[in-house]
C-alpha cells in the first residue's frame, strides 16, 4: 500500500465523512425515477453529469457513456491507477436510478434529500445513493490527496439497475467491456450492513450470493364475447385461477451453501439453533432480517400485475399477468418444471431472466472487508449471506468478475433496515454513512 505524505489512512476523514453526507443528500435531490417504461424514465443523465462534475473538480477525467437504445441513460467511469498494475482491478459500482415514490405517503418529500433527526431522507437513501455518496467521497479524497491504492480501482456509476440493467450494466458488458478491462473483483450494494442479534453484539453481512431473477409474463387466450352471455371459455377466469394457484404455492426449502454458512455463523454467535425440520419458524428469531433470509430458503413466484379487457360488457380474448420469480442458484430447471405443473398447458409463458450469483466467502478481499470493519467496530462478526433480490453483479459475472455486496453501514439495533428498500420514508442514518465512509476508505487502501 502506498499512501501520500498527507498522513495515515484515517487522517482528515472528518471532511470526507461530511462530504459523503453532502453527496448522498444532493444525489437524492436529483430525481432518477426508473419506472421500467423508457418513456417515463427521468434524471439519470443529470445525476451522471453531477457525478462527473464532482469527480472532475478534484482532477479526474471522467468517461461519460450513454447506454441502451434511448438517450439519457447516463453512466460515468473513472479509473484510479494503483501501486501494482499487474494485479487485477477492483470494480466499485453503484446505480444512479431509483424506484418510484408517491410523495403523499412520505413524512418528507422523497426527493428532498433532507438531513434531519439524524438521518438523510429520500428515495435512494439506502438503494443506493448512500453507497454512491460514500464511494464518491472516498474517490475524491484519494485524487485530491494523491493517495495511491494497492491496485487499480474502477469507480462506476450506472443506469437502469432497477429495471434489470438491460439498458445499463447488461448493455455496457455487451458493448463496452473495455471499460472494465482487468477487473477481477467487485463490490456494490446490499452488503456490509450491521445486524444486532442479541446482547448488543453486531454482525455485518457481506453478500456473496443472490437469487436469479425471472420476470414472467403469463398469457391466456380464449374466445371473445358479450359479457351478458354464458362463457365457459373465459381468458380472465382461466388466468385468474392459474395466478391464484401460483401465488399461494410454496416451493420446497433448498439449503444453499451460502445460506448454510450464514446460519452456522449465527449459531456460533448466538447459540440459536436452526433445525431443518422447522426452518421457517426458526428463521423468525432473526428479527427484521428474517424477511430477506426467509426468501433465500426457497424459490418464490409473486404475481405483481394483471391486465385484461377494455370494456365492462366485453369478454376479452386475451388476459395477461406478470410474475416476479426469484430462483435459487442451481434451481432454474426444477423451478420451471414445477411452474409448468402449477400453471397447466393453457397458460403461455414468456421469460426475461437474469442468472443467480454465487461466490465463496474467502480470500484476500474478504480478509480486507473483515479487517476494515473490525478496525472500526472491534468485536464485530462478519458473515456471508444470500440476497433475495438482484443487483448489477448479474451482468459483471459475465466478465468473470467475482462479485460481493459491500456497502458498509453500522445501523441502530432497532432500525428495520430491510423495510426501507423501496419503502416509504426511506432513510439512512448520518452516523452510519460516516462509519461506512471510514470503513470503505480502509478497505480500498488494504484490498
Amino acid at each position: 500500500m502506498l499512501v501520500s505524505t498527507h498522513g495515515d489512512i484515517t487522517s482528515g476523514l472528518g471532511v470526507v465523512e461530511d462530504d459523503a453526507v453532502r453527496l448522498t443528500s444532493e444525489l437524492i435531490r436529483i430525481d432518477t425515477t426508473n419506472t421500467g417504461d423508457p418513456d417515463t424514465v427521468v434524471g439519470e443523465r443529470a445525476a451522471a453529469e453531477y457525478v462527473a462534475e464532482q469527480l472532475g473538480d478534484v482532477g479526474y477525467e471522467p468517461t461519460y457513456v450513454e447506454s441502451g437504445d434511448r438517450p439519457g441513460r447516463g453512466n460515468v467511469f473513472v479509473r484510479l491507477p494503483g501501486a501494482d498494475p499487474s494485479r487485477g482491478a477492483l470494480l466499485v459500482h453503484g446505480h444512479l436510478d431509483v424506484v418510484p415514490a408517491d410523495a403523499s405517503e412520505w413524512s418528507v418529500h422523497p426527493f428532498s434529500g433532507a438531513v434531519q433527526d439524524g438521518y438523510v431522507w429520500g428515495r435512494g437513501a439506502v438503494d443506493m445513493k448512500d453507497m454512491l455518496g460514500m464511494s464518491l467521497a472516498v474517490a475524491r479524497r484519494f485524487k485530491r490527496e494523491n493517495i495511491v491504492p494497492p491496485r487499480d480501482i474502477i469507480f462506476a456509476f450506472l443506469a437502469d439497475e432497477e429495471a434489470g440493467g438491460l439498458q445499463g450494466s447488461q448493455w455496457l458488458v455487451a458493448n463496452r467491456p473495455d471499460l472494465f478491462e482487468g477487473a477481477t473483483e467487485a463490490i456494490s450494494e446490499v452488503g456490509g450492513f450491521s445486524v444486532t442479534f442479541k446482547d448488543g453484539v453486531r454482525s455485518y453481512l457481506v453478500e456473496t450470493a443472490e437469487k436469479g431473477i425471472a420476470w414472467l409474463k403469463l398469457k391466456v387466450r380464449a374466445r371473445a364475447g358479450h359479457g351478458s352471455m354464458v362463457h365457459e371459455d373465459n381468458a380472465v377466469t382461466k388466468l385468474a385461477a392459474a395466478v391464484a394457484r401460483l401465488g399461494t404455492h410454496r416451493f420446497p426449502i433448498v439449503m444453499t451453501d451460502s445460506v448454510r454458512e450464514f446460519l452456522a455463523g449465527v449459531t456460533e454467535i448466538t447459540g440459536w439453533e436452526f433445525p431443518e425440520d422447522d426452518l421457517d419458524g426458526a428463521i423468525g428469531k432473526l428479527g427484521a432480517i428474517s424477511r430477506i433470509v426467509g426468501a433465500t430458503l426457497r424459490d418464490t413466484a409473486n404475481p405483481t400485475m394483471l391486465t385484461a379487457g377494455y370494456k365492462a360488457n366485453v369478454i376479452p380474448s386475451v388476459a395477461e399477468a406478470t410474475v416476479d420469480c426469484r430462483v435459487l442458484p442451481g434451481r432454474q430447471e426444477a423451478f420451471e418444471r414445477e411452474l409448468a405443473e402449477i400453471l397447466g398447458p393453457d397458460v403461455e409463458r414468456e421469460w426475461i431472466s437474469l442468472p443467480p450469483v454465487e461466490t465463496s466467502f474467502d480470500g484476500a478481499l474478504v480478509d480486507a472487508m473483515t479487517s476494515s470493519i473490525t478496525a472500526e467496530d472491534p468485536g464485530a462478526h462478519v458473515l456471508p449471506y444470500m440476497l433475495s433480490g438482484g443487483t448489477d453483479a448479474k451482468a459483471f459475472q459475465k466478465l468473470d468478475i467475482r462479485c460481493f455486496g459491500f456497502a458498509p453501514l453500522q445501523l441502530p439495533a432497532d432500525l428495520d433496515f430491510a423495510s426501507l428498500f423501496h419503502g416509504v420514508d426511506e432513510r439512512v442514518p448520518v452516523d452510519a454513512l460516516k462509519f461506512g465512509t471510514r470503513v470503505l476508505n480502509r478497505f480500498l487502501l488494504s484490498s
